[in-house]
């Protein structure tokens, strides 16, 4: 790799998961990489078109630079753009969006959305992130072969956390949550626990990663990783090994630099076990007993 622009058009590729998964950490350590290019949350405030010199500005910060709750300069999930400039539909979906979604006018707005970013950020590949909905057979339809990392993590853990968010609406019920409806077996299963708020986070979950199970199939099993979060954590430096090779990218030296501006610990990955009572995370397994990404990678 040089810090010269490559030749040709990049290579596209999506960082997905359910959200509170631990995405967000993948995308800013991949996004340390020299030839990976992003939209940056001034993007999202208006401020300005992501470009090249944005990204190589945000890779000589501190990781301290993207903590939330103050002012921060990082890659972005660019909702608020993607409105503005795609459509409200691919920011905030009651379902997944699939092939059959990208009409030939949201196909070309949200091509030329990604047109004039990397026109700007001049990088090996084009790295964006989607969390909720994983999105990929509308984004595959707009830009075929593109890559996909899935990071999932433990369902206890993502409810437990989408608990604790200011913007989670399930206190509201499925009517007004950021879902959709239940399915009939999945109303059930949250009546029959009393309408427990966690057991319904974890049906989110369970909506989300069956989502992600229908989208897999209709990709290229090369073109699709899923990792595990908790992994992750457990040896980032293995992990994110395998993240760079999925896109065509090598370890570099100034991605060692980037990679070690964090300090990436396990300590958390099991707060829901303080967070939650035994009798929520009892009711959470039990209604999640029969998801195959639950009882494959975790149960």
């Amino acid at each position: 790799m040089s810090d010269s622009p490559g030749h040709g058009p990049p290579r596209i590729a999506f960082v997905i998961g359910t959200g509170r998964c631990g995405s967000t950490l993948v995308h800013e350590i991949l996004a340390r990489h020299p030839d990976n290019g992003f939209v940056t949350n001034l993007d999202d405030k208006g401020i300005r078109t992501s470009s090249r010199i944005q990204n190589q500005a945000w890779r000589r910060l501190p990781a301290a630079v993207t903590t939330k709750g103050r002012f921060r300069f990082a890659p972005s999930e660019a909702y608020r753009v993607l409105a503005r400039e795609v459509s409200p539909a691919l920011v905030d979906p009651v379902r997944d969006l699939l092939a059959a979604d990208a009409t030939p006018w949201l196909t070309g707005r949200m091509q030329a959305f990604v047109g004039r970013r990397t026109a700007r950020l001049r990088s090996e590949v084009f790295l964006h992130k989607f969390t909720g909905w994983p999105r990929t057979g509308f984004l595959q339809a707009c830009f075929p072969g593109c890559a996909v990392i899935e990071i999932v993590r433990d369902p206890r853990a993502v409810a437990n956390s989408w608990l604790q968010m200011p913007w989670w609406h399930g206190h509201r019920g499925p009517g007004e949550w950021h879902f959709g409806p239940l399915a009939p077996e999945q109303q059930a299963a949250w009546e029959g626990h009393g309408r427990s708020f966690p057991v319904l986070a974890a049906l989110a979950w369970q909506m989300l990663t069956d989502a992600s199970d229908r989208a897999r199939s209709e990709v290229p099993a090369d073109r699709w990783l899923t990792v595990r979060y908790e992994d992750i954590v457990a040896d980032p430096r293995t992990s994110l090994s395998s993240l760079l090779t999925h896109l065509g990218l090598e370890w570099t030296p100034d991605f060692e630099t980037g990679f070690n501006r964090y300090s990436i610990q396990a300590a958390r990955t099991d707060a829901f076990r303080r967070d939650l009572a035994p009798a929520d995370l009892a009711a959470i397994e039990d209604v999640l007993s029969g998801s195959r990404a639950f009882t494959e990678l975790y149960a």
